[in-house]
C-alpha cells in the first residue's frame, strides 16, 4: 500500500494514469485502514453509519427499506419506539477505535470532516476527540426537511383504561402537540483536525494543510458552517441509478474537498456508499481512496467513478 501511496502522491498532472487517480476497495474499512501507512492522508471526509433505526454495522437494505415505506421516514424513532439511549453508546463504541486509525493516517494539519445525526453528534465528536483531535466547528448541511414528530391520538385511542370521554377530552387537550422531535432540516458534521506541526504557517510550508480556502463558497459570501444545499440536486448529478438511502449531493461533497484540500491531494472516504464522494474528489483534481464492505453498492460506486477518469 505504501507504494500504491507514493505513486498517487507523485501524480501532478492531468494526464496521469486514470488507474493511480483513485484506488477503491470492496471491502469492510476497519480491516483495510490497518493497511494505509501512517501520516498518509490529507484529508478524511466520510458519512459513516449513524446507528439509528438499524443503520449501523448490521445495516440491511431490505429491512432499512420495509422499515421506510412502513413509517414514512429513516433516520428518526419509528411510530411507538421508545428512546434508546444505547445507540450513542453503539455508534462510540464503534467510531472510536476507527477515530483512532483516522488520526494515525491523516497528516499532521489534516481535516477529517464526519457526517452525523443530531441527537448523536456529540458522541460521533466525542469519539474524534478522544482520539486526539481537535474539535474545531460543527457544521451543518441545511436541505428540506420531512416532518417527524408524532400525534398521540392514536395511542390514546387504544387506552383501556380510559373513559370515551377522557379519551375525546385529552385528544383535544393534547390537539398540536407531538413526540419531541422537530423537523429536521440539518444534517451535522464534526469538523476535526489533527494538530498542526509547528505554527499554520510553518505547517503549511511542510504539509500543504491546516488552513481552509475562504475563497470557496457556495453562496458568494464568506464560507459559513452552514452549508444549505438542496437534496433534489442529487437527482441530477448521475445518470447512473443510485439506490442507496443517503446518498449526499455531489456538491456539497465538492465544496468541502475544495474548503480543506488542495489540488493533487488525497481525500479519504471509509465509507464509501455510492461514491458521491470519490465523484467529487476527481472532478476537483484530487485523488481518491474509497471502501465499501457492500458490493452492490461498491459496484456503483466503481461505475460512477470510472467514468470521471474517462
Amino acid at each position: 500500500m505504501t507504494t500504491i501511496i507514493e505513486s498517487m502522491r507523485n501524480i501532478k498532472d492531468s494526464n496521469a494514469e486514470s488507474t493511480l487517480k483513485y484506488n477503491i476497495y470492496n471491502q469492510d474499512c476497519t480491516k483495510g485502514l490497518k493497511t494505509l501507512p501512517d501520516n498518509s492522508i490529507d484529508c478524511i471526509i466520510t458519512d459513516p453509519p449513524y446507528f439509528i433505526d438499524g443503520m449501523g454495522n448490521e445495516w440491511n437494505d431490505a429491512n432499512l427499506k420495509t422499515k421506510a415505506s412502513k413509517s414514512g421516514v429513516i433516520g428518526g424513532l419509528p411510530v411507538g419506539m421508545k428512546f434508546d439511549k444505547a445507540q450513542g453508546e453503539r455508534l462510540q463504541d464503534f467510531m472510536t477505535p476507527l477515530a483512532k486509525e483516522f488520526y494515525r493516517i491523516l497528516r499532521a494539519g489534516g481535516f477529517c470532516i464526519v457526517f452525523s445525526q443530531a441527537r448523536l453528534y456529540h458522541r460521533m465528536a466525542m469519539s474524534l476527540d478522544l482520539a486526539g483531535f481537535e474539535i474545531r466547528d460543527m457544521l451543518a448541511w441545511k436541505y428540506e426537511g420531512q416532518a417527524k414528530a408524532f400525534s398521540q391520538t392514536h395511542f390514546i385511542k387504544k387506552d383501556k383504561n380510559l373513559t370515551q370521554a377522557q379519551k375525546e377530552s385529552l385528544i383535544k387537550e393534547l390537539d398540536g402537540y407531538k413526540t419531541p422531535q422537530l423537523k429536521p432540516q440539518i444534517e451535522p458534521m464534526v469538523m476535526a483536525q489533527k494538530p498542526k506541526d509547528g505554527t499554520f504557517v510553518q505547517n503549511w510550508q511542510k504539509h500543504k494543510l491546516g488552513l481552509i480556502n475562504t475563497k470557496e463558497s457556495l453562496d458568494g459570501k464568506f464560507p459559513s458552517n452552514v452549508m444549505e444545499v438542496s437534496k433534489h440536486t442529487r437527482k441530477n448529478e448521475s445518470d447512473i441509478k443510485i439506490e442507496h438511502l443517503t446518498p449526499k449531493p455531489v456538491c456539497l461533497i465538492s465544496h468541502l474537498i475544495k474548503l480543506f484540500t488542495q489540488e493533487g491531494q488525497i481525500v479519504l472516504d471509509p465509507f464509501m456508499g455510492s461514491g458521491s464522494h470519490g465523484v467529487a474528489a476527481l472532478n476537483n483534481h484530487r485523488l481518491f481512496i474509497g471502501y465499501e464492505i457492500e458490493k452492490k453498492y461498491f459496484e456503483i460506486a466503481k461505475k460512477r467513478i470510472e467514468k470521471e477518469v474517462l
